[in-house]
């Protein structure tokens, strides 16, 4: 018997990065053994910030075809695509009559992405944490793993879940998170800033070759000036976060004692990065490149997904009609 409900979304960006892998998918397949799991490709969060039409599908199935190599298997989850389930924003139109205009003004991710994006600060991008809230509460999902920069959107879908219980009679259970302890992967040439696919040279993609995987640890930044006494700089701080993420234990305790003594040598410790991240990576490629060969399969996987995930998000939508008086 698993033990609850789980979900969580991640953004259509095209191919996956190390950082998307640590961060996320890695966990997905993890708790697919504990949990009833629903995952996302979130595309309508993806198109509130500027994008091009027709690359949309292309990033969706690229998406897709990481996770599915990752490891996730179909058959233990429920895996799809936002869009397919219209019931995602059927009860983001319900919720945003309970959300707070002021909870939503004081969201840290939209004052980040108006500052990023201010030609384009639209209602969508204001409105996102409702539509995240309507995502995980639409499969009544106790569970939803998150990173510490999630936690007050996640708060805000309990706040929204606890007035609808209070007005309407109970009917949604209040998500708890499970963080995921993973730490952040930050990017390879501007180790201050995440790894991002905006920043060229900055990250690893699931589909790279071992060559090139070595080359981009080869290149990394280390240095970058004096830095307080005991502490790494934030370059040789991400390589212990990658070779914790990828290496075994014994690995990483024999470098932290070399970095503790003063006698580490970069020469030894990016290669030690790179076997440990191409140990784990070029299974996952190989699985790639199999899944890209029939790509019907992958959109296949899709809509059976979405399908199972319509049966339960039509349930919850009756419900809240009938809970709010929209059906007689």
């Amino acid at each position: 018997m698993k033990q609850a409900r789980v979900f969580s979304g991640i953004q259509p960006t095209g191919a996956i990065h190390i950082g998307n892998y640590v961060g996320a998918v890695r966990n997905w397949v993890r708790m697919t053994e504990r949990f009833e799991c629903f995952y996302c490709i979130v595309d309508l969060h993806a198109i509130t910030i500027p994008y091009e039409g027709p690359e949309m599908p292309a990033r969706v199935y690229e998406a897709a075809l990481d996770i599915l190599a990752a490891g996730l298997d179909p058959e233990k989850c429920v895996f799809f695509v936002q869009s397919y389930v219209p019931e995602h924003t059927e009860l983001c139109w319900y919720f945003n009559t309970l959300a707070s205009v002021g909870a939503l003004e004081r969201m840290t991710q939209f004052k980040e992405k108006s500052e990023q994006f201010r030609e384009n600060v639209n209602v969508g991008l204001f409105d996102y944490p409702v539509l995240q809230a309507a995502d995980i509460l639409l499969y009544k999902a106790g569970v939803v793993p998150v990173g510490e920069d999630q936690l007050q959107h996640l708060e805000l879908s309990r706040e929204i879940a606890r007035r609808f219980n209070g007005r309407f009679g109970d009917t949604f259970p209040e998500p708890k998170p499970e963080l995921t302890p993973a730490a952040r992967v930050m990017a390879l040439n501007e180790p201050t800033r995440k790894m991002s696919k905006s920043l060229t040279g900055s990250f690893i993609s699931l589909s790279e070759s071992e060559k090139e995987i070595r080359k981009k640890i080869g290149r990394a930044v280390t240095d970058s000036g004096p830095q307080a006494e005991g502490e790494k700089s934030p370059g040789v701080k991400n390589l212990f976060t990658l070779l914790a993420a990828f290496a075994p234990a014994e690995t990483v305790e024999y470098f932290e004692q070399q970095y503790q003594a003063g006698t580490l040598r970069y020469g030894e410790l990016k290669p030690a990065v790179a076997d440990a991240v191409v140990a784990e990576l070029n299974p996952i490629r190989e699985r790639r490149e199999q899944l890209a060969g029939k790509p019907g399969d992958v959109w296949e996987i899709l809509d059976a997904g979405a399908a199972r995930a319509r049966a339960v998000a039509a349930q919850t939508i009756v419900e809240v009609r009938e809970r709010m008086g929209l059906r007689r």
